[in-house]
């Protein structure tokens, strides 16, 4: 018997998912626990005894384990990382702090930016100088890195990032300097930027080394500690982490690179989303991933995600850009939102219902859970409307408490002058507007739209809000697929084995120089495959290559997708096809007569992952009686009223039934309003479809 695991941390809930089997004849089985945050090792380790338990597995017969956490993020954002010092050039040491030298809120003259992970005191600057050519201007003074070494012993630091100016171009000091720092500080971690980051921009590479270095220590230690007790459970299976460009990766990389694995569980359920996507023929949609502390939103488009290699942690301001700390890592682009089950309801100033971004998390957690919480969250919302079973929810696992519920949203009923139900209906309708503007505001920025999408909904809460969202969003088909709740786990195991590898290298297409690029590439496909060939040892592997071009004088770049071939002298001609073609899908034009050029080049390679093909059509069956019915209140009309109850095991592919209803499951529960059917498809996903939207179409 041949068993994969899947673990996802999240913020409230940790995911485990055990899939038995190949293909058809493929099993799985699920489990939720709550996140214990002084230790999410002991979740992960409770998750997978259960399952396993319930399963009848032995732990022996575990092939794979593959893993996501927000163990990084949450050493970035509570600052609970090592002890770090900036090693970089000498003159350059403030440049962390000056960061972008800009506003990010122009009006908010009390506006905090976000510290700096490494005080002033504890950043070196090195004599040392390399051109932006790669030409050596000052030789380094290495008495000088041995002064810095023996004043970082005396300081007990724990971490060292190593950034000097141009590295990108010439590594040889920053080599060297590890070097020196390595045989000077035995046991400490260092991060050089020639290996985190070799990208052009002094500040964004800067912030990325530090980062990788400060949260490099515990990472290792958590991977180490968490394979031992794997292994004391009896699970010798390779160890393999979800990093945030949506690939998966060895343990060892993961330790070396632990701020690749920031946002790994969103980029699970993205890889996820574009399986059932492509089941359902769906070219175009929005995954939307809703969970107990935030929900996320990824656009995509003919079966692929969108990517980017920038990303924010630790924001001063959660969800304002700029007010966080940038690092620039292979990331599925994806807005997140600080609504989850777990947000916090409350009145602002003007008496106006506000959800988020805080987040009850699990611990307390939801007033419902019983645990001491005593705010109103949406979680509180949706068991006052009556669409959670108490019974139910986790599985069982956490029996709800609807009276302590009704009680937590008095806070805001009282002053609305309405019951415990109409507090609930407007948090539930504000969620969902919250959710529904920031997916408009990412599809716009984009240059895209959301009404010609599919919703494609997982994780524990977004079922529940899923219709309702779609209908706001202009969408008419909402799928949610099997295993819902726990989808980015089921995602990881659904993950191709992949890195990515980039390096800056100013390219003018005027001055075009094949011989260097193909050398380039050729370097790049040997660092990345000495990566992930380990890990699959025979496998096909796929290589996508990608250029960052902006025509001259332009401050910033979009990435432009190249052919997977070695260039010819005359290129030049077919990249600027490429560059204006992408740029026109950006921003609806290109600029004729301008002067085009390329600054960075990525390479990745992955084990090939064919997606499967659009399922066919379900034979229509009738379907059961319900198993009861609960009243509800639908909060888009205010409405209560009686919807049946069916459980999702008794439904099969081509049953189809009418709102208003709920499919419950171990995991979530899927809500149909009025005016909704719902169908399962071949496959046994549900499909919703809005009646209202089909008859106006």
């Amino acid at each position: 018997m041949s068993a994969r695991l899947a673990v996802d941390i999240g913020g409230t809930f940790t995911d485990v998912v055990l899939e038995i089997g190949q293909g058809a004849d493929t099993t799985a089985h699920a489990t939720k626990v709550l996140t214990t945050p002084d230790a999410p090792e002991r979740a992960v380790l409770d998750g997978v005894r259960s399952i396993l338990a319930e399963a009848k597995c032995r732990p022996g017969d575990v092939t794979l384990v593959v893993h996501g956490t927000t163990l990084a993020t949450n050493a970035l954002i509570e600052r609970k990382g090592a002890r770090t010092a900036l090693v970089t050039t000498a003159g350059f040491r403030d440049s962390l702090e000056m960061a972008w030298e800009h506003r990010f809120e122009q009006y908010d003259i009390y506006m905090e930016r976000p510290e700096p992970l490494v005080s002033r005191d504890l950043r070196f600057g090195v004599p040392e100088r390399i051109a932006a050519d790669g030409a050596v201007l000052l030789p380094i003074d290495e008495p000088a890195v041995r002064a810095i070494a023996a004043d970082l012993r005396r300081q007990k630091i724990e971490a060292v990032a190593v950034c000097f100016l141009h590295s990108f171009t010439n590594e040889t000091h920053e080599r060297r300097a590890g070097a020196i720092l390595a045989e000077e500080l035995p046991g400490v971690a260092i991060s050089l930027s020639c290996e985190v980051c070799p990208e052009i921009r002094e500040y964004e590479r800067t912030s990325t080394t530090i980062a990788n270095a400060y949260v490099l220590p515990r990472m290792a230690g958590y991977l180490g500690q968490l394979e031992a007790d794997l292994k004391h459970e009896g699970i010798a299976a390779p160890l393999l982490l979800m990093m945030s460009s949506g690939g998966i990766t060895t343990v060892e990389t993961a330790r070396r690179y632990p701020v690749r694995l920031v946002e790994s569980g969103p980029a699970g359920g993205a890889i996820l989303a574009r399986t059932v996507a492509a089941e359902n023929d769906a070219r175009k949609a929005v995954a939307f991933d809703m969970g107990g502390t935030t929900a996320k939103l990824t656009l995509l488009d003919d079966l692929d995600l969108q990517r980017s290699r920038q990303f924010e942690v630790a924001r001063a301001y959660r969800f304002v850009q700029g007010s966080g700390l940038p690092v620039r890592i292979p990331v599925i682009e994806l807005v997140e939102i600080g609504a989850g089950g777990g947000s916090i309801a409350r009145l602002d100033a003007l008496g106006r219902v506000q959800v988020g971004p805080d987040s009850a998390g699990s611990v307390p957690g939801p007033a419902s859970y019983g645990r001491g919480g005593t705010e109103p969250t949406v979680t509180d919302a949706d068991t006052a409307l009556g669409r959670l079973d108490p019974k139910r929810f986790a599985g069982g696992a956490i029996p709800l408490h609807r009276d302590k519920a009704e009680a937590a949203l008095q806070s805001l009923a009282i002053p609305l002058k309405t019951d415990a139900s109409g507090a609930a209906a407007g948090v539930a309708e504000i969620v969902d507007e919250t959710m529904a503007s920031a997916a408009r505001v990412h599809a716009v920025e984009n240059g895209k739209d959301t009404a010609d999408r599919d919703l494609i909904a997982f994780g524990g809460a977004a079922p529940l809000h899923a219709a309702r969202l779609a209908r706001k969003l202009g969408m008419k088909r909402v799928i949610v697929p099997v295993g819902a709740g726990v989808g980015s786990a089921f995602g990881f195991l659904r993950a191709p084995i992949a890195y990515e590898v980039v390096r800056t290298r100013h390219q003018r297409l005027d001055l075009f120089d094949a011989k260097m690029l193909n050398e380039l590439f050729a370097a790049m496909r040997s660092e990345a495959e000495a990566v992930v060939r380990p890990a699959a040892p025979g496998e096909k592997l796929v290589e996508h290559r990608h250029a960052f071009m902006r025509y001259r004088g332009q401050g910033h770049e979009i990435a432009v997708p190249l052919a997977n071939e070695p260039f010819s002298q005359d290129a030049a001609r077919d990249l600027r096809r490429r560059f204006e073609a992408t740029y026109e899908t950006v921003f609806g034009r290109a600029i004729p007569k301008l002067e085009v050029e390329a600054l960075t080049w990525t390479l990745s390679l992955a084990t090939d992952r064919p997606l499967p093909r659009p399922a066919p059509a379900a034979e229509a069956v009738a379907a059961p009686a319900p198993a009861g019915q609960r009243d509800v209140l639908d909060p888009a009309s205010g409405v209560r009223e009686q919807a049946a109850i069916y459980e999702r095991t008794a439904l099969r592919p081509g049953m189809a039934l009418d709102g208003p209803a709920l499919i419950v499951e171990d995991g979530t529960t899927t809500v149909v309003p009025r005016g909704f059917t719902a169908r399962l498809n071949t496959v046994a996903q549900i499909v919703l479809e809005d009646r209202a939207m089909e008859n106006q179409s």
